[in-house]
């Protein structure tokens, strides 16, 4: 199962290696990490989405991100209701033929062309993940050179701040 924290933290040297040290140990996959400023100065935010196959484990990572000195907050968004978004680039081979199936397919998915030139397109998308893995889907047919994304961030849709554990 996905799990998805928000990990309020000082802006300090080294604190995102000591966090994504200790979900290592701890036997945890990192599926995604992305890691901003906050509304509060001198405070990032890193939002971390990991896999606990059996459920049981993330508590125990939870308190153990909590005993870092330069943890302020953890908020658990695996059952909140929140909007996420995860931003992915797209380079693809667009040939003069192909171009206008191209165009269509990336208005269809509200997406933007960011860079056109004779051989290929760059794509950009904005989206959940699922919407992202469709457009990469689709557009392998017309050949993917590269993809390059974000991790994924969220934000609650409650009124009032997220509660921490």
């Amino acid at each position: 199962m996905g799990h998805t924290l928000a990990v309020l933290v000082e802006n300090r040297p080294g604190v995102l290696t000591r966090i994504s040290g200790l979900i290592s140990r701890r036997a945890f996959n990192i599926e995604s990490i992305a890691a901003g400023y906050t509304e509060e100065q001198d405070m990032t935010r890193i939002t971390i989405e990991v896999r606990d196959e059996d459920g049981r484990e993330i508590e125990q990572l939870v308190h153990q991100l909590a005993k870092l000195v330069d943890v302020v907050k953890i908020i658990n968004y695996s059952n909140t209701d929140s909007l996420e978004r995860e931003l992915v680039m797209i380079k693809v081979k667009a040939n003069p033929e192909k171009r206008s199936d191209i165009v269509d397919i990336v208005n269809v998915f509200r997406a933007n062309i960011v860079d056109v030139n004779r051989e290929t397109l760059i794509i950009e998308l904005s989206g959940a993940q699922q919407k992202n893995d469709a457009l990469c889907e689709v557009l392998k047919d017309y050949g993917i050179i590269e993809i390059v994304r974000t991790g994924k961030v969220l934000i609650s849709r409650s009124p009032t701040p997220a509660k921490d554990l």
